[in-house]
């Protein structure tokens, strides 16, 4: 299986990063093979809706120039594709916001002159997130909005795990939050 986690955060050392770690060394002890893009060493562009990406329908076929087509090529690839953010305004950050509109219109062909398919039918996507609010009330509004990004993408949302940090004073990654999040990996081990 090939997971591919798209790492929203701008801090190597920071919170979701250090939930990332053991998240990762789970799907690789069950036998994944994990890469890892860290979006804000990136250049992603933001969708502007051209439409130039619906002309080809076994392509991704966006007319910018970024690594948007780099990122395409590996999601393509992948069996799971995680989603690792930390919320800032209940919703994921800005690059991986600016990809995810690029993904759904370059993967999805059904915005031109005729509907056609989802590139990317059936594979897997999970969500990796760490938040200061209570998780079920910093994390539900992107939770549900990538249920349906899912759902209308064709894609098996397999499910959330987030962790919260409660205060700078106190240090985030605990054995609990480890326990938790490496069996979450294991998880989506089980039905990819």
């Amino acid at each position: 299986m090939k997971a591919c986690v798209l790492m929203g955060s701008p801090r190597k050392t920071g919170n979701t990063a250090a939930l990332l770690r053991p998240f990762c060394e789970e799907l690789t002890f069950g036998g994944a093979e994990v890469e890892v893009f860290w979006l804000y060493e990136m250049n992603i562009h933001p969708c502007v809706a051209c439409r130039s990406c619906q002309r080809d329908w076994t392509a991704f076929g966006c007319r910018q120039e970024d690594d948007g087509q780099a990122l395409f090529d590996r999601v393509r690839e992948s069996d799971l594709i995680v989603l690792a953010t930390p919320i800032y305004g209940w919703y994921c950050t800005a690059p991986m916001k600016a990809l995810l509109d690029r993904l759904v219109y370059g993967m999805n062909k059904y915005y031109g002159q005729e509907r056609g398919p989802s590139l990317w039918a059936g594979k897997a996507m999970a969500l990796l997130e760490t938040c200061g609010y209570p998780t079920e009330k910093g994390c539900d509004l992107f939770e549900e909005g990538m249920r349906r990004y899912c759902r209308h993408s064709a894609l098996r949302y397999l499910g959330s795990h987030a962790e919260r940090h409660l205060s700078y004073d106190v240090p985030f990654l605990d054995a609990e939050k480890e326990t938790r999040t490496r069996s979450f990996a294991q998880k989506l081990l089980e039905n990819v």
